[in-house]
């Protein structure tokens, strides 16, 4: 009964189309129970003692500068094995195209309703807006509109994204950004994603093309976030605690705060810094890696003082997709044997929709030896 009770209320709240933030234009003071969240009995790094700090990178110099490069190559090895999450800064992206690809999230969730509605769906389109993808198989919903864009390898048209989302200036902001311009141009994220797979194949010992060569950085989707001040932040979450079942995301989160870390069973807190992104590793990366390279669990907190955006790039293999991936056997030995079996993209991101997004269990353990 109380199962069915909640089924109808998810369908009641989905129906609206009008997500979060529909609920708080509404005024509502006291947050519907399919946002509830149990208690977090795991420690936050405010509470306790800690030396950890997500790391900041500088990759200012890395294309001139041997001694630059190879810092750079050290630092993010060392990242992604301790803790699998860092910032980087001087990665060429400015200050004001950062606010504007902002602003343009911003704007987005924040247009009038009736427009917006009309790109509302769970249907798998080029741009998908709704709130909580998993809304109907996650133990509680979370207090957060999101929409999704296949940027790659077959980039949306112009024409294919809400008008709010393309243009900034005189240019494509989402495409821009993520992809690649109608124009023809690389994008700026791109380019970024694409040294820095050559950074991760040099961290883990293999040839600079490695990583790029068996597709890693072929498939692209471009997440937009929108976290509506709560009245009862206490009682949910922006996100709950997941891994990102991709290669590497690269994040860009605004002043707001409220990004977690689990490491080591504490919650670190991922300071925003104007200037930066951030990268983190992500589940298939750890399994290739053959667990050398950490997948993080993260999460999102609520928080009741004004709205958060973020617009995170997962890259990895398209899906469906029939390449299959292991353990890379240049890192395998006798006394490093694999500790995964090889597994398609779409068995691996199957098994995450169906059995890991109820409570965010990572799907690495079932493809452990």
């Amino acid at each position: 009964m109380e199962d069915s009770k909640r089924v109808k209320e998810l369908k009641a709240f989905d129906e609206t189309k009008l997500g979060v933030k529909g609920l708080v234009d509404a005024g509502i003071t006291k947050i519907p129970k399919i946002f509830y969240h149990p208690p977090d009995n795991i420690k936050k790094s405010k509470d306790t003692t800690t030396d950890y700090t997500i790391p900041v990178i500088d990759l200012a110099k890395i294309h001139e500068d041997p001694c630059a490069h190879k810092r750079v190559v050290e630092s993010v090895r060392d990242a992604s094995e301790t803790g699998g999450f860092f910032q980087i800064v001087n990665h060429g992206i400015s200050l004001s195209i950062l606010k504007e690809i902002k602003d343009g999230v911003l704007n987005f969730f924040e247009q009038d309703s009736e427009v917006k509605k009309k790109f509302y769906t769970r249907e798998s389109k080029s741009f998908v807006y709704n709130s909580n993808f998993p809304l109907y198989t996650s133990a509680s919903a979370t207090w957060k509109d999101s929409f999704l864009c296949n940027m790659a390898p077959i980039p949306p048209k112009p024409e294919d994204l809400p008008a709010v989302c393309r243009y900034f200036s005189a240019n494509l902001w989402l495409l821009d950004y993520a992809y690649v311009s109608y124009y023809g141009g690389y994008a700026r994220i791109t380019i970024i994603h694409h040294d820095f797979t050559e950074i991760l194949s040099e961290a883990l010992g293999l040839n600079p093309s490695y990583l790029i060569d068996i597709g890693c950085a072929e498939g692209l989707f471009a997440h937009g976030h929108y976290y509506p001040a709560c009245p009862e932040p206490d009682l949910t979450m922006g996100t709950g605690k997941h891994a990102d079942v991709d290669f590497v995301t690269v994040l860009l989160q605004d002043h707001i705060g409220g990004l977690q870390v689990l490491h080591k069973d504490m919650w670190i807190d991922v300071p925003p810094l104007p200037e930066a992104l951030v990268v983190n590793i992500g589940d298939l990366l750890q399994l290739i890696s053959n667990d050398k390279f950490k997948s993080a669990q993260h999460r999102v907190l609520a928080n009741h003082v004004s709205p958060r955006v973020s617009i995170a790039c997962f890259f990895g293999t398209p899906h469906p997709s029939t390449r299959t991936y292991g353990p890379i056997k240049e890192l395998l030995s006798e006394e490093n044997s694999a500790k995964y079996r090889e597994t398609s993209i779409s068995e691996f991101v199957g098994h995450y929709a169906r059995k890991c997004t109820y409570d965010g269990t990572s799907p690495l353990l079932h493809f452990k030896i």
